[in-house]
């Protein structure tokens, strides 16, 4: 019988084990079983506490939210019916099993699929043909469906409705073009011009973000520029309600760009601009660099902080208005009023600042918050977090691999666990004269923010990390510097001056916010300029980034101390993350590039163009300080007109060849040659010819004994809406090795000396 002391082990093996001296004594029970049990138990018993009343609606989109990510990775298109019949009957399951204990994971199944489902089915309403080949001289009509105003040029969206091009029969329904600073056509505007199309961007290296996808999903099928003038006609049709709806927001924002440009100029009219409007184009290099550097960059993207500031403002106001009316405070309930009205202002400023991911994600947060308060709820909790994530997955399940929504979910999980979790009482003894003048002093409010600051920046960092190869070791301290500033000073006064606007009062506000916007372009130069700023770090895959994430969703969602189970595997993804190997060889999409890396281990580049994007891209990967106009970038490098060539760390030379005659005195002589051209098939080197790259994409090469393994833009037999495959692709190895000497074939021509000397 069981051991009377221990009546839980009746139901295990425990009833097996000798009683009394016997197991004590050295039988069959090990040492320090007691302890195991123990800690069994309490293990048993944390876990129970994470799986009890209200702990399993957090955990849905992060679920959900995993089936969509399963999309993404997917090598070719799913089958519609068959992800939403599946989706279908497992949410169905699930539903049968909800007095089960197999509810839980039934319905994190489900999810699952559910997000799988959603995915697919955003991909196949939205088709659209993408240009697969640049066209040249194309003739384009349609109707502008929105204006970006940039530094240099400016952009627009063509939604086309007539298109015709000299070689190519392809219709595109969207195409994004650039254009001379001061000539992009109005929003809403019928238009008719020559273009120059490319293909959507394509990742610039294996692992990067994939430019293509976003493009895909904003309707644009091909990116490229105007050529010539561009002609306002009359449209055939009428645009739409859509069409009428973007014309008269981007009026607005114009309005309000034009009412900020009276007042002031330079950065501080293009920050107030982003503020209020979410157009940051016309922000300059060298303040929009420093913005990132210093760790302020989150100001100049409209998200939760900006909406919250909004919504509190007008809350606040109008909870202060009705209070002063006679009676109102106590017959009425005006919290319930203010929240409305907030919610009001919130949606508006939603619109205004063109509803992008971030911001969609902040207003449904916001919203859930002020409804919570409309219905006397609780509002801030991980149930308003998981709401409005599903929100938004829902509704453009592609934001899930953007990185304003990692980021920005990211740092609303770590506050919202800071806040559920509970701010430390710092000052528990409010009648003890010392810590009552502290509060006064602002103390508290001080080492909230610190906290807030740092919690947020700690929660970004993986994908700040992964999407930019950097992170802000002073993003504290320039958070702590500038955002009281941010939050007293500069958007109360914009939200004011928008008031003011139509009554013609508006200029001490835009005044007001200048100087707000002065302090904080101070802070952020100086913060930039301190020694260690920049914080480079180099690229590191999904690996590590998944790793990391599952970390942040532990250590946030988890309230027993199994919760500290995510920061160490987070410490692990770091160790990951800095420990991954860095190619020897990066090779562009389209041949014309490649970067070795050489004896010094940094890399040095050959190129016969001047994409500075792309060797900014590479170098931020990699780690690298220098510019794309550095020197040293050409150091070891040697070139004719016939192609350049620079050896590796192992003294082995890679060569780049420019024209076909070449290619024998290259092969000859290099151990791998990069050609846009075809290659010769009996070429003794190993080769990365135009075949391969259009088949594969852009490439980073690591060695491998004598020869390399590859990794690619475009997986084998991968065929995406947004990266077809092309027609006869071929299949291409993902290594490289050295020909066998047998395999060799030797040119036969003799040489024009040799042939002289015997005649």
């Amino acid at each position: 019988m069981a051991e009377p002391s221990r009546p839980h082990r009746s139901q295990g093996i425990a009833g097996t084990w000798p009683v009394g001296p016997a197991a004590s004594a050295g039988g069959l029970a090990p040492a320090g079983f007691g302890a195991w049990s123990s800690l069994a138990e309490t293990l048993r018993g944390w876990a129970k506490a994470e799986a009890g009343a209200g702990r399993l609606l957090p955990w849905v989109p992060v679920a959900f939210g995993t089936g969509i990510a399963l999309y993404f990775a997917a090598d070719h298109e799913p089958v519609l019916a068959v992800a939403a019949i599946t989706a279908l009957v497992l949410m169905a399951g699930s539903l049968l099993l909800r007095r089960s204990r197999l509810f839980a994971p039934a319905i994190m199944i489900a999810a699952v699929a559910a997000g799988f489902a959603t995915a697919t089915w955003k991909t196949a309403r939205i088709a659209h043909t993408v240009l697969a080949k640049p066209l040249y001289s194309v003739a384009l009509s349609g109707f502008v469906e929105t204006r970006d105003i940039r530094e240099r040029t400016d952009r627009f969206v063509l939604r086309v409705t007539a298109m015709e091009a000299p070689r190519g029969d392809v219709q595109l329904e969207r195409v994004r073009l650039s254009v001379r600073k001061g000539t992009a056509p109005e929003v809403g505007s019928f238009v008719q011009l020559k273009a120059r199309l490319m293909p959507p961007l394509a990742p610039l290296r294996p692992g990067s973000y994939d430019f293509s996808r976003d493009m895909f999903f904003q309707g644009i099928g091909a990116s490229g520029f105007a050529m010539g003038a561009i002609t306002v006609a009359a449209a055939p049709e009428a645009g739409g309600l859509r069409l009428r709806y973007a014309a008269i927001m981007q009026g607005l924002r114009d309005a309000i760009d034009t009412r900020i440009r009276a007042t002031l100029d330079g950065d501080n009219r293009a920050i107030a601009t982003a503020l209020l409007t979410g157009r940051r184009d016309a922000i300059t290099e060298p303040v929009n660099d420093a913005m990132f550097i210093s760790g302020l960059g989150h100001v100049l993207s409209i998200s939760g902080y900006h909406m919250a500031v909004v919504a509190g403002v007008v809350f606040f106001a109008v909870r202060a208005l009705l209070a002063l009316i006679p009676g109102f405070a106590v017959g009425y309930p005006i919290k319930k009023w203010s929240a409305a009205a907030a919610l009001v202002a919130a949606a508006f400023y939603l619109l205004l600042s063109g509803a992008e991911v971030a911001t969609q994600r902040s207003f449904f947060m916001t919203a859930v918050v002020l409804i919570a308060v409309m219905v006397d709820r609780r509002a801030i909790t991980f149930r308003t977090l998981a709401v409005a994530a599903l929100i938004v997955l829902a509704v453009a399940p592609e934001a899930l691999v953007h990185p304003s929504f990692q980021m920005s979910f990211a740092a609303t999980l770590g506050l919202v666990a800071l806040v559920q979790i509970g701010m430390p009482n710092l000052f528990a003894s409010p009648d003890h004269s010392t810590t009552a003048r502290i509060a006064l002093w602002g103390g508290r409010e001080l080492v909230m923010l610190l906290m807030a600051s740092l919690i947020a920046g700690l929660a970004t960092t993986p994908y700040a990390a992964f999407h930019f190869h950097r992170v802000t070791p002073y993003g504290v301290l320039a958070n702590l510097a500038a955002m009281p500033v941010v939050s007293a000073l500069v958007m109360p006064a914009g939200i004011l001056g928008l008031i003011a606007a139509p009554f013609g009062l508006d200029g001490v506000f835009w005044w007001l916010m200048g100087i707000g916007i002065d302090w904080m372009v101070v802070v952020t130069r100086w913060v930039a300029a301190l020694p260690g700023a920049v914080g480079r770090i180099t690229a590191f895959g999904m690996g590590p980034l998944i790793a990391a994430s599952i970390g942040l969703v532990v250590l946030g969602l988890l309230r027993t101390p199994l919760r500290w189970t995510g920061a160490i595997v987070l410490a692990l993804a770091i160790g990951w993350a800095l420990h991954m190997r860095q190619p020897d060889i990066l090779i562009a999409g389209d041949g014309h590039s490649v970067a070795v890396r050489g004896r010094d281990g940094k890399l040095h580049l050959i190129r016969t163009g001047k994409d500075n994007f792309l060797l900014k891209e590479w170098l931020a990967a990699d780690g690298d300080p220098r510019g794309a106009t550095d020197t040293s970038l050409a150091d070891g490098v040697s070139c004719d007109e016939a192609g350049c060539a620079t050896p590796l760390a192992d003294g082995r030379l890679v060569a780049l060849s420019l024209r076909v005659d070449a290619l024998a005195d290259d092969c000859s002589r290099a151990a791998l040659v990069v050609t846009a051209k075809p290659s010769a098939p009996d070429c003794a080197a190993m080769v990365v010819d135009r075949e391969r790259l259009k088949t594969q994409g852009a490439l980073s090469l690591s060695r491998s004994g004598d020869g390399f393994t590859l990794q690619t833009v475009k997986a084998r037999g991968a065929n995406r809406p947004w990266s077809p495959a092309g027609a006869g692709d071929s299949d291409f190895e993902l290594s490289l090795a050295p020909r066998p000497a047998t395999l060799r074939s030797k040119d036969a021509t003799p040489s024009e000396a040799d042939l002289q000397a015997e005649d």
